[in-house]
């Protein structure tokens, strides 16, 4: 083996153990010792195995192993998706700006994203992409990751698409411009009634602050005294952004939550100046696909006694993971600490039984009945904890709801798994758009309008149902029956979506919303309300 590889070896290996582990604790593990063995296997691998070997991938396929064998959420990210990882989180990529979804093997966009390159040269929703740069852009072979590929790129350059638009002979061509796309984390603001809004925040971005006061303030202007914060499928993002956002709610100096490691001293972040919303009756709603970030935001909510939590247990995601780029230009995501809600609760779920039954863990809520009955959840005397009030919480896997909700099993059944993976709700409202778009444009030219006046007709549902029976999917009365109105809704909900805005789809749902409609009960009942919040 020669030295240069050696070397790199050495240079891969030691910043990361400086990073991790820090000075003081280096000679513990005897750093020097462990570098030594594992070039020497490379070395041994490199000049003596029988077979020819990438050894930078089996370098790579090391690291994951070791990164798996100490928690879920501890990753390696390899160099080329460094940046794409980060892109949810950062709040933009660089391309054309429009939403798309694939349909019956063409390019459909669903909006251009307002004020973005494709909105600005005309493109509207509706269009369907058929050449990119002269190429054809349909087919078998036209994925998702083609699409991107060939339509996001550096901000300044260019791409041409021709758009075949109904009743146009020709494609029009369009010469696009690339340029910063925001990707916001909001997906809903509105008001759901005259003194209660409702914000729904899918992720924690470095916009979302941002985003958040602005959709409150626009609630505000309409009258919002009471609050809906919808995090459920949150999965988190980052924690410097749900501590500003729960410092919306608390009042100045209050801990929001505290970190502490082995290797990590107690950090304690507490609420400032006054917040957008630190008065007024508040509801967090959360579900199992709540996690982390949105646990720190729901766990002080609950321990200062500031709001009603209303849902299923969340995830249990307690672990704060840092970024530490190595020399090529890759990261490791590592977990540096444990947060823990103000009253001392660790919300991480054990992980003793390693990483893949660790994601098992809610079909093993779904078994033991934890999803439908809250009586199925048990916690040990050792994790209790107390609020302000005095109220008793738990610590120990997630955060448990106030008021729990169970899971709907009559509407996301079997039967609405099966139309949504076949592609047939979405392909049902792409072809009732393509036949009615101008038309529903014309009579409802807003929103307000469509959502009250626009019903799909008992024959347009029973067109629908025809064309799931075409795609071999089988059902009788007695099964579609009791998810008729719904899923009625849900396809009024997606025509919204695209002909207006993407928010407009929770708006539509709302109604039918079983948590949602529980919020607003106890909103609208002071009495209710309190005795959540207090002592029982």
């Amino acid at each position: 083996m020669k030295k240069s590889f050696q070397l790199s070896i050495l240079l891969f290996l030691l910043p990361t153990t400086i990073v991790v582990f820090g000075q003081n604790n280096i000679t513990n593990i005897n750093a020097d010792e462990t570098v030594k063995k594992y070039s020497t296997l490379l070395y041994l691998i490199n000049n003596y195995y029988v077979d020819t070997l990438n050894v930078s991938d089996l370098t790579e396929k090391a690291i994951v192993l070791t990164l798996k064998e100490l928690d879920p959420h501890s990753a390696y990210i390899p160099e080329k998706e460094v940046s794409k990882s980060n892109e949810t989180l950062e709040g933009s990529f660089e391309g054309v700006g429009l939403t798309f979804q694939l349909f019956k093997d063409t390019i459909l966009v669903i909006a251009p994203i307002p004020g973005g390159p494709s909105d600005n040269v005309g493109i509207i929703a509706g269009d369907k992409i058929i050449t990119v740069d002269g190429k054809n852009a349909f087919g078998k072979q036209i994925t998702n990751t083609w699409v991107m590929d060939h339509l996001r790129g550096n901000k300044g350059t260019q791409v041409v698409v021709g758009i075949y638009r109904k009743g146009n002979k020709k494609l029009i061509e369009y010469e696009i411009i690339r340029d910063k796309i925001p990707i916001n984390s909001l997906d809903a603001a509105f008001m759901l009634n005259e003194n209660t809004g409702y914000i729904k925040l899918n992720r924690f971005a470095k916009e979302s602050l941002t985003e958040f006061n602005e959709a409150a303030t626009m609630l505000k202007e309409q009258g919002m005294q009471n609050l809906v914060f919808d995090l459920r499928g949150n999965s988190g993002g980052y924690l410097g952004t749900a501590m500003s956002i729960t410092d919306e709610f608390l009042q100045d100096g209050k801990l929001i939550v505290y970190t502490q490691g082995t290797h990590q001293d107690r950090q304690e972040l507490q609420a400032t100046t006054m917040g957008e919303f630190e008065t007024g009756k508040l509801v967090v709603l959360i579900n199992e696909g709540s996690a982390s970030a949105s646990e720190i935001v729901a766990g002080a909510v609950q321990d200062w006694d500031r709001g009603v939590i209303i849902g299923r247990r969340s995830f249990g995601k307690g672990l704060v993971q840092r970024p530490f780029q190595l020399p090529d230009g890759s990261v490791v995501r590592l977990t540096v600490a444990r947060y823990y809600t103000p009253s001392g609760r660790c919300i991480q779920k054990p992980y003793d039984d390693g990483v893949d039954e660790y994601y098992k863990d809610f079909v093993k809520r779904m078994e033991h009945g934890e999803a439908f009955h809250a009586d199925s959840i048990h916690f040990p005397d050792s994790l209790k904890y107390k609020t302000k009030s005095g109220r008793t919480v738990y610590g120990g896997g997630g955060v448990m709801s106030d008021i729990f909700i169970p899971l709907d099993t009559i509407r996301y059944n079997d039967l609405y798994s099966s139309l949504i993976r076949k592609g047939i709700v979405n392909g049902y409202v792409n072809e009732y758009l393509d036949d009615n778009r101008n038309t529903l444009k014309n009579e409802y030219p807003t929103f307000d309008t469509f959502n009250e006046g626009f019903y799909l007709s008992v024959d347009e549902f029973s067109e629908f149902l025809t064309k799931a029976k075409n795609e071999d999917i089988e059902f009788t009365e007695d099964e579609i029956s009791p998810n008729t109105e719904f899923l009625m809704i849900q396809l009024k909900a997606l025509i919204a979506r695209n002909l207006y805005e993407g928010g407009d789809y929770f708006e539509v749902l709302f109604p039918l919303d079983t948590e949602i409609i529980k919020a607003l009960e106890v909103i609208n009942n002071d009495e209710l309300y309190l005795n959540f919040l207090s002592k029982q």
